[in-house]
Parts: structure tokens; C-alpha cells; sequence
């Protein structure tokens, strides 16, 4: 097979008729979120979620890259009154529990109609990551696009190379250095905002003073790191540049429970002599609370919000 820009290799890999998000597993057969695979940690972020909904005015919630219904499931439980929606390339799973609506999306930046109204809350939890993008690398004269194959080729222009200059600027670049445009995923964010009022992309990514000098496109199979593979077998992630999406707030997942409260006290000493059972229950929330919160983690991750986030008590917007 000849190759390709890279960007369209990687849709086709990813969304494609054999792509590696309609397997049967989903994405939670390779890799956990914080919605996925931690025991207590997806729902004390469902019960995050559901803080910035209050906070916001939001009465429903629609999910972008919303995988098998994970994290639907989870909100589900916590308040079964939130209208929700989900969002990917395959039918409606068939575990998800009635009520919850669907939308079949044909994957990357492309996005069908959303039902969305002026009280819903659009949650993209590591979607972004996943829309595909331009790479670019330094030959030692000029930028060029990455091929699939690894070779070069065109010599970077127009709006990527206009976006490269403005958020991904290299003073001393060395040949064999890498650069991931993200317009395409600023023009996703924003295709968002444009629909609904409220917005949170949830990321791991790095701001303009921060890039990593060699990019960061990696793939995954069956929670391994791999080389990339444009064959459907594994999944292929690149950070995302944050501070370019426009957002009216962008801060970590560490600061963003801070600020919505969402906080867990160690469970009182004396329940361990009085009831056993629930001081470990305590401690393992108080872990599971922990790990969603730790910087080199989870705790790191960037909210990525399209309207400020309110003081409690404040009107929404």
C-alpha cells in the first residue's frame, strides 16, 4: 500500500469500516479513563460531572467519543433524573440502561446533529485526543507532512503552517523534530461550541511554552504503548495542544474537583472498631479520590470549558 498523509491513515485506522473503535470491545478493552476500568473512580467523576452540570444550569448531558455508555452508565446511577445522551460511531449498546438516547457519529471532527438545547452540558472526555491531525517534521531545512509510512512529504503551508507558527513555534529546530498541528482539533472543539452553550473537553495535553520537542502520536494494544499501526489493531492518540482550543477555562482535573468540591475526608479511625466494612469502604473511596486527583495522573488531565466556571450560588449562565 502506497503511502498516505498520515492524518488520513489514522481516521481511516481509528473510524474506518475495520477501524479499531467499532471492534466489539471498545476502547475500554485497551485502556481505562477515569470513567473506565478503576474501581470507585469513575463515580466519584460521574459525581464531578454531574457538580459542573449543576453549576453550569445544565438539565441534560450529551457525550461526545462516549466509548460503550461507561460514563453514561455511571451519571445513570448516580441521578437517574439527568436527561443523557451518547455519542460514537456504533449503534446503541444494547447494556446501556433505557432512557439513555443515542447518536450514531461517523467519527474523528465529524459530528451528526447533536440534540442539544440551551441546558445541555457537552462532555468530550479524551475525544480530542483521538481526532486525528496533521504531523509535521523537520527534514533541517523545512517543515514537511508526515506520510504513513514515516517518509516526508509537502513542505507544511498555509493554515497548518500558520497554526505551527503561532502555537507550536520551534526556535532551534533539529532534523527528526515533530510538531502536531492542532486545528483540526480546534476546529472540533469549536464545532461544539457552536452548538450548545456549555462544553467540557477533558484531555491529557500541553500548553505553547511546554511542547514536546519529538510530538507525542503513540499507539495502544490491549493497554500496551505500541508503535503506531494503521491496520484497525490499535489505537492511536496524539496530545493535545489546550491552550489553542479558545476555551473560556482551562485548568487541570486536580483544580477543576477543588473548585467544584468534590473532595473525600479520611473515614473516622473509630469506624474501624465499630464498622469495619465501611471504614474500608471509606479508604478505598479516599483512594479512588486520590487517584483521580493525582498530578502525574489523572490529576493532570486538562478541563477545557467553554463558559467560566461559576462560584457556587452564583446564577448560571
Amino acid at each position: 500500500m502506497s503511502a498516505r498523509p498520515l492524518i488520513d491513515a489514522w481516521a481511516e485506522a481509528l473510524y474506518g469500516t475495520h477501524g479499531f473503535y467499532r471492534q466489539s470491545d471498545g476502547p475500554a478493552g485497551h485502556f481505562a479513563t477515569a470513567g473506565q476500568g478503576v474501581p470507585g473512580v469513575g463515580e466519584l467523576f460521574a459525581s464531578a460531572v454531574l457538580a459542573l452540570a449543576d453549576r453550569v444550569g445544565a438539565t441534560n448531558i450529551l457525550e461526545v467519543g462516549a466509548g460503550r455508555g461507561e460514563l453514561l452508565t455511571l451519571l445513570h446511577a448516580t441521578r437517574p433524573s439527568m436527561r443523557l445522551t451518547g455519542v460514537d460511531v456504533v449503534a446503541r449498546p444494547s447494556t446501556l440502561p433505557a432512557g439513555i438516547g443515542w447518536v450514531v457519529s461517523p467519527g474523528g471532527r465529524s459530528l451528526p446533529a447533536l440534540p442539544v438545547d440551551a441546558q445541555t452540558l457537552v462532555v468530550a472526555n479524551e475525544w480530542l485526543d483521538v481526532v486525528p491531525c496533521p504531523v509535521a517534521q523537520w527534514d533541517g531545512a523545512l517543515w514537511r507532512f508526515v506520510l504513513s509510512s514515516g517518509a516526508l512529504g509537502a513542505v507544511l503551508s498555509g493554515p497548518e503552517e500558520d497554526w505551527r507558527r503561532r502555537w507550536w513555534p520551534v526556535d532551534e529546530p533539529v532534523p527528526g523534530d515533530r510538531v502536531e498541528i492542532g486545528l483540526p482539533r480546534d476546529q472540533a472543539y469549536q464545532a461544539l461550541c457552536a452548538v450548545a452553550s456549555a462544553v467540557l473537553a477533558i484531555d491529557y495535553g500541553h500548553l505553547r511554552d511546554d511542547r514536546p520537542v519529538a510530538g507525542t502520536l503513540i499507539g495502544y494494544r490491549d493497554g500496551v504503548a505500541t508503535t503506531p499501526c494503521f491496520d484497525g489493531s490499535t489505537d492511536i492518540t496524539a496530545h493535545v495542544a489546550m491552550d489553542s482550543l479558545g476555551a473560556a477555562t482551562l485548568l487541570t482535573q486536580r483544580d477543576a474537583l477543588e473548585q467544584l468540591g468534590i473532595r473525600v475526608p479520611n473515614p473516622s479511625l473509630d469506624l474501624a472498631r465499630t464498622a469495619p466494612a465501611d471504614y474500608l469502604k471509606g479508604l478505598a473511596r479516599r483512594t479512588a479520590w486520590a487517584f483521580l486527583r493525582e498530578p502525574a495522573g489523572l490529576g493532570g488531565f486538562w478541563w477545557a470549558l467553554s463558559c467560566p466556571l461559576a462560584e457556587p450560588g452564583t446564577p448560571p449562565r
